[in-house]
């Protein structure tokens, strides 16, 4: 039994989610990022004297539809606290949070272990705050600056429970919980500009033991996969130190992404308390039922939903439903097209292969697609019925329809792209074809039939993308049997 055998990770999450509203959480300040450093900050998020903060409505929207699309409990009644610490990019001194009164409670993320089975990740709460300010140290070699536009920004902290046990599930679970964001369109996503922020609750057991090793925070981790790899380290550097008879000190680590490992910031014991008491210049904010069922009408369909209609309703694969769900316009867009389709397995090869290809060269994405769903459908439609070849559809009728207003219809007549299912055509192709490799032919009749693909490849090229490929395999197996 190796070591990693021997041992089981206990890992919880923390995500900090920057939300796309207009304005700070308490107060009108602009919430936008990049702006020259202190230009979006005021006195109330500054925290002045004589200030009032005021809750952002829109900040309390946000929490209740991730709360429902994680199925969590909302809570009715919603206190705010402050969190004091000192720090140089903390003007009040203290956070606005909630502290016994998260807005959400309990919920689930779904993710897959290694094996590929489903697993459900719980969540313990979910709480609305404010975010502190930016230092930064490498601007000025003797200095530290400090930005506070970002200075009372709104943030969701999403906690799981301890239920994670390999890297590569809290990889999942952080692709999740962004893909859930970003299709509630609450917060972009983007863990390297900081809207996203993840710090890692790692410890080590032995497996069949019930009690919790010695905690470790792992902070500063900028993407997904830095946050894999630095649990991956802290997994390793755990099990050493207790396999060579050390303790594991409760403390807090950062992650140097530069050579993969953590290093020491503070022992948990030496950090201040935080003190919480009721924010006195906030009133609790009630909750009601009717106002969860108004947001509720305004959820957007989910990736999960999304994912068994493509795969219940439409029959795709696991795999290609997955890469449909990844973009939520990408999924939408293409369940739009599915409404005038009856082969969705083709639309989703466009949608998937065409259609991704030309968005990623072009640097566009789905909105900016010039064809409609509607005449993305057509062109489906045309290679489903017979009309033109599949290769002809993708390599040069769709990019006639980029910039052409004329029928699907016309302009294959036009360009005379008619798929050739006619058997004394697409012979006339198959004998062309199988003359120009006779050796391969042998090898072929020897017993290597994949060498098919060859000879169709060479079909396909001399009609011009135009023979039937269904046709034109039959015709062309029988051609090489003789």
């Amino acid at each position: 039994m190796t070591l990693t055998e021997k041992y089981e990770a206990v890992i919880g999450l923390e995500i900090h989610a920057q939300l796309l509203t207009k304005t700070k959480a308490y107060s009108s300040d602009e919430n936008i990022y990049g702006k020259s450093p202190n230009t979006k900050t005021s006195v109330v998020s500054l925290g002045h004297p004589g200030t009032l903060p005021k809750s952002n409505s829109k900040v309390i929207e946000y929490a209740i539809k991730l709360g429902l699309a994680m199925n969590s409990k909302i809570r009715e009644r919603n206190e705010y606290a402050r969190k004091n610490y000192f720090y140089a990019d903390l003007p009040k001194g203290y956070q606005i949070t909630q502290d016994k009164t998260p807005i959400c409670n309990g919920g689930k993320v779904l993710v897959k272990d290694k094996n590929g089975i489903k697993k459900e990740i719980n969540i313990t709460r979910i709480h609305m705050e404010e975010d502190a300010g930016k230092s930064i140290h490498d601007l000025d070699p003797f200095n530290t600056l400090v930005d506070l536009n970002r200075a009372g920004v709104p943030l969701l902290e999403i906690v799981s429970e301890p239920d994670i046990r390999t890297s590569d599930e809290a990889h999942q679970f952080i692709t999740e919980v962004r893909r859930l964001l970003k299709y509630l369109d609450i917060c972009d996503g983007n863990m390297e500009e900081g809207s996203l922020r993840c710090d890692a609750n790692v410890s080590v057991r032995l497996k069949g033991t019930e009690e919790f090793g010695t905690k470790v925070e792992v902070k500063n981790m900028n993407s997904s996969r830095n946050v894999k790899r630095a649990i991956e380290f802290e997994i390793e550097r755990q099990i050493s130190l207790i396999e060579n008879g050390f303790n594991i000190d409760h403390e807090t680590r950062s992650f140097n992404a530069a050579n993969s490992t953590t290093v020491s910031m503070r022992h948990k014991e030496e950090a201040n308390d935080y003190r919480y008491f009721p924010e006195p210049d906030l009133q609790p904010v009630i909750v009601t039922n009717l106002y969860i069922k108004k947001i509720k009408q305004l959820m957007p369909p989910l990736p999960n939903e999304l994912f068994l209609k493509f795969t219940e309703n439409f029959g795709l694969t696991d795999y290609d439903a997955g890469v449909l769900v990844e973009e939520k316009e990408i999924a939408l867009y293409f369940n739009k097209v599915c409404c005038f389709v009856k082969n969705y397995k083709l639309a989703a090869n466009f949608l998937n292969g065409v259609i991704k290809s030309y968005l990623n060269e072009n640097g566009k994405k789905i909105q900016d697609l010039e064809i409609s769903s509607e005449r993305l459908a057509e062109l489906i439609n045309s290679v489903d019925d017979g009309l033109v070849s599949n290769t002809i559809a993708t390599s040069k009728l769709f990019e006639l329809l980029l910039i052409s207003n004329k029928s699907i219809v016309d302009i294959i007549s036009e360009n005379n792209w008619k798929k050739e299912s006619s058997k004394d055509a697409l012979n006339d192709y198959i004998i062309k074809a199988v003359s120009k490799y006779p050796e391969k032919v042998i090898e072929y009749k020897s017993g290597k039939k994949g060498l098919i693909g060859l000879f169709m490849g060479e079909v396909m090229k001399i009609s011009k993308g135009q023979a039937d490929p269904k046709i034109a395999n039959k015709l062309l197996r029988t051609e090489l049997e003789k």
